[in-house]
């Protein structure tokens, strides 16, 4: 196998929640946007930069309450655009860890956790 990029698919519940969350707070762009039928779940792609994300309101696609690491560069500075923010939701700390990443962990309106995180070494 030659693999290429992993793209994690992560359940969400609300639209409107989904794409505050998601586009207001942490800065991603929908890329597009998939229903069968107007009335029947969403499913649709955000990115920011070579990052790649699904989200889906499909609940045989995936189960709430996953984890994901998204590697970034300048971490300090993504921590301080959040703050400046005041979503009232989450206010994400930024911690060294033991193994020598800078790190900053947000859950999703949808219990989904998102460690930003930048190597150190």
């Amino acid at each position: 196998m030659n693999g290429k990029r992993v793209t994690p698919i992560l359940r969400i519940f609300a639209e409107k929640k989904a794409k505050e969350f998601y586009e207001d707070y942490l800065g991603f762009s929908v890329d597009w946007e998939h229903r069968f039928e107007n009335e029947l779940p969403l499913y649709m792609q955000v990115s920011s930069g070579n990052c790649i994300i699904h989200l889906s309101e499909h609940h045989g696609d995936c189960s709430p309450g996953a984890a994901i690491r998204i590697e970034v560069e300048d971490i300090e500075s993504y921590h301080a655009t959040l703050h400046s923010k005041a979503y009232k939701f989450a206010r994400p700390g930024l911690e060294t860890t033991p193994w020598q990443t800078k790190e900053l962990t947000v859950i999703d309106p949808f219990s989904n956790r998102i460690v930003f995180f930048e190597d150190g070494k």
